[in-house]
């Protein structure tokens, strides 16, 4: 492994590249990375950065997203068959339907999506910003919001207002059970119950902390409390004992693995270094317009601020 660790220091110097490794990646790539976080906030990383080529450790809507803010950049993705479970391939044609039904309504897109999808909305959000996006959006307009059901009905009540929910979702964070959470806290009765808003709304109900992995990691660091329950992907626990190594972490449930999140290896980091393959490329016109729903996101102040409906 260490021969392995050392090409790949080497190929990155010669390719002057820069690493990226989303928080549900597995612990030796999150370990070689340059950086390590939530998706859309590496893809600004490595905007900011002088690197000419990007290795994104994650599944392909990441590294689309790099490509959209850095198009000047070689985007590699090492797993190249890391797709989302949030979503199939027919989620394009099924939000073009959704426009087609609804022609005045307003589209927010997670982040989380393919490019074509970002292009086709009005606005994208991220788990941390969902609410503050829909409480920005004019009260007499209907809203789409894709993909995630659950987050969704996270912005839905914060913020009061109903929206037209996508119904589909991340399995990993929606198979996630009230007896789970439940069984948690009688075992470890002093611990924070800290949750992604991609768990259902009854869950939420449950939790001390409802946020992204990026709050998540931030509330563990900044909590007088010393033992926590995780209710996200067990790749964010790596995160949060570098972070926080006196205190005590444990995951909700060993369900909570994302199979295409542990495709990247060590070995297909290197190669994608070495052969520069496999490329992820935005078509310009989808480009475009993706960058333009993410800029009215930036536009938006605050993460969960909804006080001004």
């Amino acid at each position: 492994m260490e021969d392995i660790i050392e090409e790949i220091m080497r190929l990155k110097r010669e390719r002057k590249a820069i690493i990226l490794a989303h928080v549900y990646q597995p612990e030796e790539i999150q370990e070689i990375a340059d950086f390590s976080g939530d998706s859309f906030g590496l893809s600004q990383k490595a905007a900011a950065t002088d690197a000419e080529v990007i290795v994104f450790c994650g599944v392909r809507f990441m590294a689309e997203t790099a490509n959209i803010l850095s198009p000047d950049k070689i985007t590699l993705l090492p797993a190249v068959d890391a797709g989302c479970q949030m979503f199939t391939d027919a989620i394009t044609g099924e939000v073009r339907k959704a426009r087609e039904e609804h022609p005045e309504a307003l589209i927010v897109s997670y982040v989380n999506t393919p490019a074509a999808v970002k292009a086709m909305s009005d606005i994208c959000c991220t788990s941390s910003n969902a609410a503050a996006v829909v409480a920005s959006l004019p009260r007499d307009k209907e809203v789409i919001f894709v993909p995630d059901a659950n987050l969704a009905s996270w912005a839905e009540t914060q913020c009061g207002r109903k929206l037209l929910k996508w119904q589909g979702g991340c399995p990993i964070h929606g198979n996630l059970t009230v007896a789970e959470i439940q069984a948690a806290k009688e075992k470890y009765p002093q611990a924070l119950v800290l949750m992604h808003p991609e768990c259902r709304a009854e869950l939420c109900a449950l939790a001390d902390y409802v946020g992204s992995t990026s709050g998540i990691i931030k509330f563990a660091e900044e909590s007088e409390a010393e033992e926590f329950i995780i209710a996200t992907e067990e790749g964010v626990m790596y995160e949060l004992t570098e972070r926080c190594p006196q205190k005590k972490f444990h995951l909700a449930s060993r369900r909570l693995l994302c199979v295409n999140m542990k495709k990247t290896t060590l070995e297909k980091v290197r190669d994608a270094l070495l052969t520069m393959e496999p490329q992820v490329v935005v078509p310009e016109d989808i480009r475009l317009k993706s960058v333009a729903a993410l800029e009215r996101m930036l536009a938006i102040k605050g993460e969960t601020a909804c006080s001004a409906i």
